[in-house]
């Protein structure tokens, strides 16, 4: 649709209600985001960032936070607009600042949360908890009639990615889980979402042009052109909270698995773990949301001939994953107009790291694009 005005004066546009968990970085990013596309983007051609500015007759405005979770004491009782903005969260700032909220920030439950090694670190540099009571999930999605729930907690929350889990499930709303936590990708939850009449999405976000999806068409490039890859890595530093959370190693276990499949997916054949190392490396303060990829790929070509690439990404971490995640927001209520359940295969495919099914992004990117072009009148 490049080149065609989008109508928004006189409109009653339909609104996609959704409640976030985790008002870090990624969250704010997001909201800040929504306000952007909705004041500055009205022609498709105009949208740079998005890949879809009209999704299925959603615009990105038409996405409302009706309730949103934290257990940071800067954030919690404070409307999700200054939330925002509250340490110790550092992304790049699209906005000044965000229209008034009448949500305010409720205390989730902490569970896992929070690693211990976080108190030892300043304030504004990572997480305090609040000491108000954990709400419940279930009721405030209730009262507040959400539709979809993104979950933005830190890697290796576990327990608590799986009580919003529950939650969802116990009121009917979409899970889109935007962690490696293997919640939409495990059969078993996979099919409670199917048998509950839920459609839902995951794990674990991938950039719009992040690490992971440069190295998966590395990777892809190298076997289509009929490379061995031999060797490769895939480091990684950056100074926000993600970064500083990931220094706990143990909570890294499904995080190095979701990043690693999602590259070796794309491999034909079977590659030695040993020659395999993608994941987080290290926190770097003064890079706040900045993401920096030190990648590598070794191969053998023609007659044993050896190749090798290197390349290295710089990204602001958190806003390179916002359109990314305003357009899952749009597919899933599509998905429930149509009556659509379970894991959402080729847009989890797409979209996650750790998905469901992998598939070639190609292939992913056709079949959403036949979906919104069914619904088309």
């Amino acid at each position: 649709m490049a080149g065609e005005s989008v109508e928004r004066k006189g409109e009653e546009r339909r609104k996609i209600r959704v409640a976030i968990a985790g008002i870090g970085n990624c969250a704010s990013a997001l909201l800040q985001g929504i306000e952007y596309y909705r004041e500055s983007a009205p022609r498709a051609d105009e949208a740079w960032g998005l890949m879809h500015l009209d999704m299925g007759g959603y615009l990105p405005g038409d996405v409302e936070v009706v309730a949103a979770f934290d257990v940071d004491r800067r954030k919690v009782g404070r409307p999700v607009d200054q939330a925002a903005f509250a340490a110790p969260n550092c992304t790049t700032v699209i906005r000044d600042s965000l229209p008034p909220s009448p949500v305010v920030v409720q205390m989730g439950p902490v569970l896992d949360g929070v690693a211990p090694h976080m108190a030892d670190y300043p304030a504004e540099q990572s997480f305090r908890v609040a000491e108000e009571k954990a709400v419940a999930i279930e009721a405030v999605l209730e009262e507040t009639d959400a539709e979809v729930l993104v979950c933005y907690l830190p890697v290796g929350s576990e327990k608590a990615v799986r009580a919003y889990a529950e939650a969802c499930l116990a009121t009917g709303v979409s899970f889109l889980n935007c962690i490696p936590v293997f919640i939409v990708s495990d059969p078993q939850w996979g099919e409670r979402f199917r048998a509950a009449g839920i459609p839902c999405a995951g794990d674990d976000i991938k950039s719009q042009v992040g690490a992971t999806i440069l190295h998966r068409l590395v990777a892809r490039l190298f076997a289509d052109r009929g490379v061995k890859i031999e060797h490769t890595y895939q480091l990684n530093t950056g100074g926000n909270t993600d970064f500083l959370n990931m220094l706990s190693r143990e909570r890294l276990i499904s995080k190095k698995i979701s990043k690693t499949e999602a590259v070796t997916s794309q491999i034909p054949y079977e590659i030695d773990a040993e020659d395999v190392h993608i994941g987080p490396s290290d926190y770097v303060l003064w890079q706040e949301d900045n993401k920096v990829c030190f990648l590598r790929v070794e191969g053998t070509g023609f007659g044993g001939a050896p190749i090798e690439l290197e390349a290295r990404l710089s990204v602001q971490d958190s806003p390179n994953s916002a359109g990314i995640v305003i357009d899952v927001i749009r597919y899933l209520k599509l998905a429930r107009e149509r009556g659509q359940a379970g894991p959402l295969l080729e847009l989890s495919a797409y979209t996650m790291k750790h998905p469901p099914v992998q598939m070639r992004d190609t292939t992913a990117a056709r079949r959403i694009e036949e979906f919104l072009a069914d619904g088309v009148a």
